[in-house]
């Protein structure tokens, strides 16, 4: 007979969770103890679920490197104790914590499913219900005695998506995030259809938690009109170690002299100069154009068609291991958990 799947279920903060006060109008959360009450459908379920919130729950909009590091902890405490991990945040950083995730929790191989809501669970027309039932039956598929998703994912309006290539692009609709340069993992519709090839394999390997993080990088995006001024505070604040630009189509930037100066003396002192699109989606292509092959010839890494969130918390992730910077922009030119596509 086999085993009951356990599913550790993490309340991180956010709408998902949140009641409307009676008397004031305003959303609190409300106890995880009373969410059979709330949605009486996962007693149906055959697995075991266990429930830890975290305290205190924390705004998505304050969520920070430290609370990544507890999140990743908590999970590599239970690790061994369950076959899968749910974990509802609110949806304006949910891609970011996701994707800090999945830099952190090296030789993954159980599912760890980010989801939430833009209704409470309590209104009537909720989308927190169906994204709660489904995210953990995505969490306790396996195939054999495999899990089928053994990678950090976001589960949101019938899609999984790999979180490292997700972002948030509505704030109205229920379908939130997006993953634009990657194919889905799986849909959920009358049946749950996953795409195998486009899935992580697990390696059986175990796993390592990397609790190192270096926040010490800024974000920079390029508008017409940007001044001289703006462009070198930017550059210039003390100790930063990375710096992210955000440009224009394939990787372009004004190809002003005082512009590609502020830049090439940034990269001079040892600061790392990363180089992503504004656009949701298509990667960067330094080189392709003139106002891009000025930026790589003076050393700046691009960021291929990493999203804004992956390639921030790429950037922490691998300034907390100390490497040289050879090993880093080696690494920034890897893909280390299907962040970019490297052609």
């Amino acid at each position: 007979m086999e085993e009951e799947i356990k599913i550790l279920i993490i309340y991180t903060g956010g709408t998902i969770g949140m009641i409307q006060d009676p008397k004031t109008g305003s959303l609190t959360p409300f106890n995880f103890e009373g969410i059979y009450d709330q949605i009486p459908e996962l007693k149906r379920f055959d697995y075991q679920l266990e429930f830890y919130s975290f305290d205190p729950l924390i705004d998505s909009s304050n969520t920070r490197p430290e609370y990544w590091v507890e999140l990743a902890s908590l999970i590599e405490k239970n690790y061994d104790d369950y076959d899968g991990f749910v974990v509802l945040h609110g949806t304006d950083t949910m891609s970011y914590t996701a994707s800090a995730l999945s830099f952190m929790l090296e030789n993954l191989n159980k599912p760890v499913i980010f989801t939430g809501s833009q209704l409470p669970l309590r209104v009537l027309r909720t989308d927190g219900r169906e994204n709660f039932i489904t995210a953990i039956e995505m969490a306790a598929r396996r195939e054999g005695n495999v899990a089928m998703v053994p990678e950090v994912c976001i589960y949101f309006e019938n899609r999984l998506m790999r979180a490292n290539r997700t972002a948030k692009y509505n704030t109205e609709n229920f379908n939130a995030f997006i993953s634009p340069n990657y194919p889905l993992l799986a849909e959920a519709g009358i049946y749950l259809r996953f795409y195998k090839h486009d899935i992580f394999k697990p390696n059986g390997k175990k796993l390592k938690v990397h609790k190192e993080l270096d926040n010490r990088v800024g974000l920079l995006k390029i508008f017409p009109g940007i001044t001289k001024e703006f462009v070198h505070a930017a550059l210039s604040v003390p100790n930063q170690k990375a710096l992210v630009i955000e440009t224009f189509g394939t990787g372009n930037a004004p190809t002003d002299e005082w512009f590609i100066d502020e830049i090439r003396q940034c990269i001079e002192r040892g600061t790392f100069v990363v180089n992503v699109t504004q656009c949701v989606a298509g990667a960067v292509d330094m080189g392709q154009y003139e106002t891009s092959l000025l930026l790589k010839n003076i050393g700046v890494i691009s960021g291929y068609d990493s999203t804004t969130e992956a390639i921030l918390s790429k950037i922490m992730y691998l300034l907390g291991r100390n490497l040289t910077r050879e090993k880093f922009i080696h690494n920034m030119n890897l893909s280390l958990r299907g962040e970019i596509s490297i052609v």
